[in-house]
Order: C-alpha cells, then structure tokens, then sequence
C-alpha cells in the first residue's frame, strides 16, 4: 500500500513523525531505531539470539532517510506521550479502519516503557475494527501491563518474541508468541511468507489472538 496522508491528519502525521509502509506488509506500521531496543539491544551481542542478525539493522532501514525518520518517531512519542497517542488514534482510524483492517507495531524498534505499552493498548481499544499486532521482547513490561490491567484488548495480539533460535519459551497467560524454528517445525503454526518472497500475502495469522504461537523458519 501506498502511504498518503489527508490534509486533514497533516498534523497528526508531524505529530507523530509518520507512519511506515513496509512494502511486503499488508498495512501500516509504526516503528522506532532498533538501537532504541531495551533487550533486543542486549541481546543482539550475543550468538545464537532472534537479534543477532536483525533485518533492521539492514537494507533499506539503514537508508539516512529511514535512519532520521525512526528517530524522528521515538522523539515525537518521548516529546509529548498525551498527543502522540490522541494523533495515533486518528491516524490508525484512517490507515486501518477506513484501508486495510491491520496495523503493525514495530516493524523496526521496540516497547520502551509500560507508559508506551499502555498507551498502544489504547489506541487499540479506541480502534476496535483493526486488528493490531506487536510483537515485542519487553517480556518485564508485558507482565507489569498484566499485573495492573488483566488483559489485552481482544483486537491486539501482543507476540512476546523467543529470544533464542530454535528455542520456543513456555506460552504465557493473556499473550501470544512468536519464534524462528530450524526445520522441522514442532512448535506453532508456520509463517509462510518466505515461500511468497517475504510478503504475508493474504495471511494474517500474526494479528489472529486466538493463534497461539506463529514461527518464522531460519532463513
């Protein structure tokens, strides 16, 4: 899809410093530097981890143009947290309710707080015809979210992401998983985006909640 912003949402858009387009997504997205990951960023020095080789530190997301517009988004949510959340109501209203039904969080960058988690759940609640989904590896502030809230709202399917290859972690109450296997699959249902040149195609499963687990093969 191609990424058009109204007259009407231009201040919403600066507001939050745009959305992404990734161009194999059926949807929107938003995304922050993957230097700005809390764990990710540990965990990309060590062997063996989901991080180590991450696609955002690659291609395109290293473009300066891509590189200046992920900061330019985590600044505009650390800057004012109260009208980043009220423009990305709108924002997501237009891009998914009134476009494709979905919404991606983070295809590049992560969860930073529980103040940022609570926010998203949110604009979810707020834009119950679109289905979101976030993967994210701030397993702490999920459980912190948990803790005082109970649950997600049903249209957003949070995926705490394995943090080792080949090493699905234990499912946890009230979110669903994500994880790279090395064949054969034994755990969850399988991505199948690498059989259509990375693209999701007509699937959905990572925004389906009631899919527990969805893992990605090694590639």
């Amino acid at each position: 899809m191609s990424l058009y912003c109204p007259v009407k949402l231009r201040t919403d858009w600066e507001t939050v410093g745009g959305l992404s387009d990734p161009s194999k997504m059926p949807c929107a997205s938003y995304s922050f530097p993957p230097e700005r990951c809390n764990v990710g960023s540990k965990l990309r020095t060590a062997e063996g981890t989901t991080c180590r080789d991450c696609y955002a530190f690659k291609g395109m997301y290293r473009f300066p143009d891509t590189v200046r517009a992920l900061e330019r988004r985590y600044q505009c949510w650390m800057s004012d947290p109260a009208a980043w959340e009220i423009s990305m109501i709108r924002l997501v209203d237009h891009f998914g309710a009134k476009a494709s039904g979905y919404f991606r969080w983070h295809d590049a960058g992560d969860v930073q707080s529980l103040l940022h988690l609570e926010a998203i759940a949110r604009i979810a609640a707020a834009t119950p015809t679109v289905r979101h989904w976030l993967p994210t590896r701030e397993a702490g502030i999920v459980s912190w979210y948990l803790k005082r809230h109970g649950s997600f709202p049903p249209n957003l399917a949070v995926r705490l992401s394995d943090s080792r290859i080949g090493r699905p972690q234990a499912l946890r109450d009230g979110v669903q998983a994500s994880g790279v296997h090395v064949e054969p699959l034994t755990d969850g249902a399988e991505c199948g985006a690498y059989k259509r040149d990375g693209e999701c195609g007509a699937c959905r499963l990572c925004w389906d909640a009631s899919v527990p687990r969805v893992s990605y093969p090694l590639h």
